[in-house]
């Protein structure tokens, strides 16, 4: 009688432990792997991802006259803006109409900077090395070099490989810096995957939970494109930088 109980209580509790265990593992998986990775931060007017500390934009001469004291001054729920990337120069000759008054006055707010370049993939690597530097004066505090490549230009995969390596490797050798490579997923894995692993990246890639869908380490992700920040009369781009504020320090030119 005994061994018939226990019987009828095993039937009774296995089932209910397996529905115990089927209700927390739904719990989790709706709570904890599919809950969001983006906080509402409502004086920047859009989500930040979660689990980052230093965040930042970028900006070109679309942003027009830029007040970087006010940017600088920003703070929003213990997030303030933290670096910020700043349009130099475009293929062979084009420098930003806006390049050198955003480059003193960030410099004059104490923002760290960094200077990129839009790479034009049909037009020779080195002389758009030159025009940067020609353009660009870094200082001890600034971030490195940055190298924007999104679109192809109607070049071959192989001109657009070997002009790229011309530019960076003119930009490294001439700063004694490595620069960082800024594109979106797409074009890196169909263009330049397997090439310039080595180099720092800055990925765009908008409104995906966590992070950027990238199998490389990634230092930059620009996740958003309608930001608002005080000082600035337009959207902004919104990234952040993937590691702590010691790492932070460390890519800083010396």
């Amino acid at each position: 009688m005994a061994k018939k109980k226990r019987s009828i209580l095993r039937i009774i509790l296995i089932p209910a432990l397996l529905l115990a265990i089927a209700a927390t593992a739904v719990y989790y998986i709706a709570n904890v792997v599919n809950k969001p990775k983006f906080v509402r931060y409502p004086a920047f007017e859009i989500d930040l991802p979660v689990n980052y500390n230093i965040h930042g934009i970028d900006v070109s001469r679309y942003q027009k006259n830029i007040d970087w004291e006010a940017v600088k001054a920003m703070q929003d729920k213990q997030v303030k803006i933290g670096f910020a990337f700043i349009k130099a120069t475009e293929g062979l000759g084009r420098v930003d109409n806006n390049f050198r008054q955003n480059w003193f006055n960030s410099k004059e707010a104490n923002m760290p900077r960094g200077a990129y370049h839009f790479f034009i993939p049909s037009k020779s690597g080195k002389a758009q090395a030159e025009n940067f530097i020609a353009t660009v004066s870094l200082t001890k505090g600034d971030l490195p070099p940055v190298l924007d490549i999104e679109t192809t230009n109607g070049a071959s995969v192989a001109d657009i490989q070997q002009r790229t390596k011309d530019w960076l490797e003119m930009i490294s050798k001439y700063y004694k810096v490595k620069p960082i490579i800024y594109t979106n997923i797409d074009f890196y894995e169909n263009f330049l995957d397997g090439k310039f692993d080595d180099y720092p990246l800055w990925v765009a890639h908008y409104y995906v939970q966590n992070k950027p869908r990238i199998e490389r380490r990634w230092s930059f992700w620009q996740h958003n494109e309608k930001g608002r920040v005080n000082g600035v009369d337009a959207y902004v781009d919104f990234n952040v930088f993937n590691g702590d504020s010691t790492a932070f320090r460390k890519i800083l030119l010396k």
